[in-house]
């Protein structure tokens, strides 16, 4: 099975550069993100053989599934899911090809201190009971996204340029270990290019061609998934060109 996630920054504005790179790399299961829309695209993606599960409720945040392997079982949201002040649209989860998928998209944050930080904090600790309930049911697990926060210091360009704001904070970074403690692993995959495996680059001129960026998508999958990782990469090609998103797909083969 090939599993890509890609935070697309838009599934409309994007939809052109998203149908031309799913033809070109033939994911079995895409996990999309910020997908900012409440009607996918989902006649165009099944014409290149992909059925649909999206989430979206609205012009901001919004999550699908894409695969060409099956799509059961689908569960829109999790329980005790808090919103902002309502659920958002952010997490989406169904089996796939025999393996439990979930596409989620962690609140920002903002800034340390804001009410927003206290909520992306309250949602990752509720992903979290989330996934312990399903991961007795499904050993085959694999959750993917962006989770606006980056694991390390060795995640981002330049620890110091990062330093009072969120993304790194030590209770953010907390919140993903406790998910790893269920009994994830963090699958790092390959640069493209350079030794950085960075997977958004802001888009202020020279950040992303300086290669000033952060690994905040991240693929979290459980053993019966990670022991079978051939092959993983970040798609910096989908990061050039004209309009592209902020960020690059992550594109990982699962062997048989």
């Amino acid at each position: 099975m090939r599993l890509a996630t890609w935070n697309v920054n838009s599934v409309t504005a994007r939809l052109p550069r998203l149908l031309a790179w799913l033809e070109a790399t033939r994911p079995d299961v895409l996990c999309l993100q910020e997908t900012k829309t409440a009607q996918f695209p989902s006649a165009e993606v099944l014409e290149l053989g992909y059925e649909t599960a999206a989430y979206g409720l609205g012009r901001w945040n919004g999550v699908a599934l894409l695969s060409r392997v099956g799509l059961e079982d689908v569960q829109r949201g999790f329980a005790a899911e808090p919103g902002y002040p309502d659920p958002e649209g952010r997490a989406i989860a169904a089996m796939c090809g025999g393996v439990r998928v979930w596409s989620v998209y962690v609140p920002n944050g903002r800034t340390p201190g804001d009410p927003h930080y206290t909520y992306k904090l309250d949602w990752l600790a509720a992903l979290r009971s989330a996934l312990a309930t399903d991961l007795p049911a499904h050993p085959a697990l694999a959750v993917c996204g962006d989770f606006n926060v980056a694991p390390t210091d060795a995640d981002v360009f330049d620890p110091a340029f990062f330093a009072g704001s969120t993304h790194v904070t030590p209770a953010e970074r907390a919140a993903v270990a406790a998910l790893v403690d269920l009994g994830l692993r963090d699958i790092v995959p390959t640069p493209m290019k350079g030794p950085n495996p960075f997977t958004y680059w802001d888009y202020r001129a020279g950040m992303f061609h300086q290669d000033k960026g952060m690994r905040i998508d991240l693929v979290l999958a459980t053993r019966a998934v990670a022991d079978r990782v051939g092959h993983a990469v970040i798609d910096r090609e989908a990061r050039k060109g004209k309009a592209p998103s902020d960020h690059a797909p992550i594109v990982i083969d699962i062997l048989s």
